[in-house]
């Protein structure tokens, strides 16, 4: 079958090569893919600030499609189901973390895409726990970018907040715009942030999605338009998803006193200056938050099912895997919201 994958370590090196179907084993399950997302973290790992060392690595962690054989003991899925995976591939399944159903944290854990070969290829190979079948008003290509809206769930429920608390989504990429669809399905009103070469997504977040406040940072003073809007308080809850230090500092600084912040977007270096007496004067939630978990996958399935988060409009091009070069540019040059890709051969 054909594959995308990444050859050797370092940047780059992602190249179409044949590689033989997988084979189930037990608690296994084959899916032959439809559709593929394109996660921020491929891009970081095209780039060489993410998953560096991997070589031989078939690429893609976002994905669904139909279920083409199960191995031995799988009695949750059938062949011909639809469905979409939790990228968790092995765990050791005897941790306080696996215990908790908290697998993104436990420490032997292998994922797809990352360690275990990914979904970028005619077929995947899964762990039958880790499928969901997909709602009958959801299509493979919407589900190809459920992981995507699960870590968005997973990171706005990091933090708690009463309807009509005002939230702040920094970033109009592809998790920011998740990220405020899930918030604003939960009752938050978002105020979401960028820079003025980010207008075109901004007014995207707007005019799609219906994200009730705006704002060019470079152009507007946003911390007035937040005082406004809180009495002068400041925000109840800060989602970061952009990874910039400058970002996490307005972010901070906008909370209200005993306000919570998340920092879900990755930043690219791993050490970042943090003002703590700010952390400490306002008595701030400062949160992280990595990936997802079993139990944001159901809730997303049917916030989309609902379309309260619209896969649709988030997909702005469909390209096969042989045109990652092309795909790479669309997201980089921000043409591009949320790309899916589709196997080949």
């Amino acid at each position: 079958m054909k594959a995308l994958v990444k050859t050797q370590k370092g940047a780059g090196n992602w190249e179409i090569l044949n590689k033989p179907e997988p084979s189930v084993g037990e608690g296994q399950v084959k899916v032959r893919v439809e559709y593929i997302g394109i996660c921020g973290s491929d891009l970081h790992t095209f780039e060489g600030h993410y998953n560096v060392n991997a070589e031989g690595l078939t690429i893609g962690h976002e994905f669904a499609g139909v279920v083409a054989e199960v191995g031995a003991g799988v009695t949750n899925v059938k062949v011909g189901d639809r469905v979409t995976s939790e990228t968790t591939f092995t765990i050791c399944g005897h941790c306080r973390y696996c215990a908790n159903g908290e697998y993104n944290l436990c420490p032997s854990r292998k994922g797809l895409g990352t360690q275990q070969d990914g979904a970028m290829a005619q077929y995947v190979l899964t762990r039958a726990k880790s499928l969901h079948i997909l709602p009958e008003n959801v299509t493979t290509r919407q589900a190809s970018i459920t992981e995507a809206a699960a870590c968005a769930h997973h990171g706005v429920n990091k933090a708690k907040f009463d309807k009509g608390a005002i939230v702040l989504v920094l970033g109009p990429g592809p998790i920011g715009l998740l990220v405020a669809q899930v918030v604003m399905a939960y009752g938050g009103r978002v105020v979401m942030t960028g820079l003025t070469q980010d207008m075109g997504r901004l007014k995207i977040a707007k005019e799609k999605f219906g994200v009730e406040h705006i704002v060019d940072v470079q152009k507007e003073d946003v911390k007035a338009i937040v005082e406004k809007l809180t009495d002068g308080y400041g925000a109840d809850v800060c989602y970061d998803c952009t990874g910039a230090v400058p970002s996490m500092h307005l972010g901070m600084d906008l909370l209200k006193k005993k306000g919570q912040y998340v920092q879900i977007g990755l930043f690219a270096k791993d050490e970042v200056s943090v003002d703590f007496s700010k952390i400490i004067q306002k008595e701030l939630t400062v949160c992280g938050s990595r990936s997802q978990n079993t139990h944001d996958w159901e809730p997303t399935l049917k916030l989309m099912s609902e379309h309260k988060i619209d896969a649709d409009k988030m997909i702005t091009h469909e390209v096969g895997i042989d045109e990652w070069d092309r795909a790479y540019h669309l997201l980089k040059s921000g043409e591009a919201t949320k790309i899916v890709m589709h196997p080949i051969g």
